[in-house]
């Protein structure tokens, strides 16, 4: 597999370009770090993004996190990406019809309302894992996708804290879930964080979001790491007769 030129990426210091001048990856982990908890405060606070239950909330929730540290925040990837040591992401030109997808199937789950907990569960790993899969942005999925996933399980009458799951254990599960395609981590991981709302707390952001927060000790940049790559069609298939992660021209 060939390295492609990342132009996301600063040629002189080798980390991200970013608002703030930082030129080594021990800066730019700790602005993170700072400047998104700031913003995830506000989100606490007022939740300015409109609950669509889409890309375009997705969008909004990475614009606001990091809109203090990269000019394309907010922007979804041009580049494909993947793991170090892991496989391929949805190649950047699939990212629009990979994830009108996932959310399709999130709308015909009722956006996981009205469930049994064991079947809330089920299906927020089998979303999670969907999503987690198409990784719309260069930096930041794991946060971004944390916040959103604590608001759609809040509107849904449950709480997640994800205080009680480590990066490691998260990441584990999702590779679990992404390489042989194996969702029994993620529901154990799931079942390990997910309380039901008392009824005061419905509606009031604040809860999920701070447990957001307080998600991983690693800062987001740990947690998420990935690198460009040129994508390697056939690793991953969506449901048959929906979607194929295979793109001409791409890999082949």
């Amino acid at each position: 597999m060939s390295e492609s030129v990342d132009p996301y990426t600063d040629p002189e210091t080798g980390i991200l370009r970013n608002r703030i001048g930082a030129r080594t990856q021990a800066a730019l982990d700790q602005a993170e770090g700072d400047l998104s908890v700031h913003r995830l405060v506000e989100l606490a606070d007022r939740y300015p993004v409109a609950p669509s239950g889409d890309l375009d909330e997705l969008r909004g929730i990475h614009r606001h996190l990091f809109q203090d540290l990269y000019e394309w925040a907010g922007r979804t990837r041009t580049v494909d990406i993947r793991k170090p040591d892991g496989q391929p992401f949805l190649p950047a030109s699939r990212i629009e019809v990979g994830t009108r997808f996932v959310f399709e199937e999130l709308r015909a789950d009722n956006q996981l309302r009205s469930m049994s907990r064991p079947t809330f569960i089920e299906r927020l790993a089998h979303h999670y894992d969907a999503l987690n899969y198409a990784h719309p942005f260069r930096e930041g999925n794991g946060r971004a996708q944390r916040v959103f996933w604590s608001r759609v399980a809040r509107d849904a009458g449950w709480h997640l804290d994800w205080r009680r799951v480590s990066a490691e254990r998260n990441n584990e599960a999702s590779r679990a879930a992404t390489e042989r395609s194996d969702l029994r981590p993620l529901r154990e991981m799931f079942d390990a964080i997910t309380t039901a709302r008392r009824p005061r707390e419905r509606g009031t952001p604040r809860a999920a979001l701070d447990a957001a927060r307080l998600a991983f000790g690693a800062p987001a940049t740990e947690a998420t790491r990935t690198t460009p790559t040129t994508f390697e069609a056939g690793t991953r298939r969506l449901p048959p007769g929906r979607m194929s992660d295979r793109s001409p021209g791409i890999g082949d």
